[in-house]
């Protein structure tokens, strides 16, 4: 496994790490759960991303009782809440979402509980809030930071603006800012990686731990030419990504990257999670499944790596004609 730093921070955070969107108490039973944090583990992975809004905190409960078992040493493994959506969802009370004091701080409280730890390496604020001031966001954090309940705060999915907004406020007032943001990233997805956050990674060195490397399985090559009805895709309630991604122009795209793939002998799978480590801006690629065969074959993509040559670069580039023209400064 290779390590790398989370941007400017000290932090050293596996390139590959494990997420649980979907799955952990809700897609998977509680005993799959346990293998596939165990496979990750022993794989060398050493972050394990969660947030207060998976399953409505089922999510964290499952992987707190899992923590709790294994007995893994703290020191040796990095973890992770996000706050904004509660766990209430749609039946959220005033205070019970958002990037309030009240919420944030709550927020994590309740996290550290369901996760069974006695603080949180990362804490991400889940969506920019435009109902509450920057100020008592960034100051909440600064406040847990201070307090010893997480080490490190982000943002996951906010605008380059805002996030330079939150940066400014930090340094205005001497505080601890974010080192972080969590951005979707793939192949087909390339926007803000690659145009928008360049000033914060070249002048802030903001770091990144990216999710959905797969397009939710999109890159996977599994919807080219049939709609598993057993993915996440199909799940009630994901009808809007379904809609979003499952288009004939992407899939045309996916025929071609996997002729490439297949060219090269390895999977779409691997040279799609390939493809995103070789971005020197990607701190870790977080990985998510359902099945041990799946993340164990995920895990495999560092040997499509040295695969990557210039030129197959440039043909799936050909491909895909989707590079955000990125400004120079």
């Amino acid at each position: 496994m290779e390590y790398r730093r989370l941007g400017s921070s000290g932090l050293q955070i596996s390139a590959l790490s494990f997420g649980t969107w979907l799955t952990f108490g809700k897609q998977i039973d509680d005993k799959t759960a346990e293998e596939l944090m165990t496979v990750a583990y022993d794989a060398g992975i050493n972050f394990f991303d969660n947030a207060e809004i998976y399953a409505r905190g089922q999510s964290e409960i499952v992987m707190g009782k899992i923590l709790a078992k294994k007995g893994w040493d703290r020191s040796s493994y990095l973890v992770s809440s996000k706050v904004f959506f509660g766990t209430e969802g749609k039946d959220a009370k005033p205070n019970q979402r958002g990037l309030s004091r009240k919420h944030v701080i709550e927020g994590c409280h309740g996290a550290l509980k369901r996760l069974q730890v006695d603080y949180l390496d990362l804490y991400y604020c889940h969506r920019a809030d435009k109902q509450t001031p920057i100020e008592e966001t960034v100051w909440a954090m600064h406040q847990l930071v201070m307090q010893g309940k997480i080490l490190y705060w982000g943002t996951s999915e906010w605008e380059a603006t805002e996030i330079m907004e939150a940066i400014a406020v930090a340094k205005q007032h001497h505080l601890i800012g974010p080192v972080v943001e969590q951005p979707q990233y793939n192949m087909l997805t390339r926007e803000k990686l690659e145009r928008d956050y360049l000033h914060l990674f070249r002048y802030h060195g903001l770091g990144t731990t990216i999710w959905s490397p797969l397009a939710s399985g999109v890159l996977t090559g599994k919807y080219n030419d049939a709609k598993p009805g057993d993915t996440r895709l199909m799940m009630e309630g994901m009808e809007w990504l379904h809609d979003r991604v499952i288009q004939e122009q992407i899939l045309e795209k996916v025929r071609g990257l996997k002729s490439i793939a297949d060219g090269l002998g390895i999977t779409l799978a691997r040279l799609s999670l390939a493809w995103c480590l070789k971005n020197p801006n990607v701190s870790t690629v977080i990985l998510g499944a359902s099945k041990v065969a799946q993340l164990k074959e995920n895990l495999d993509c560092y040997s499509a790596l040295p695969l990557l040559t210039d030129e197959i670069m440039l043909t799936i580039e050909n491909i895909l004609g989707n590079k955000p023209k990125a400004d120079s400064f």
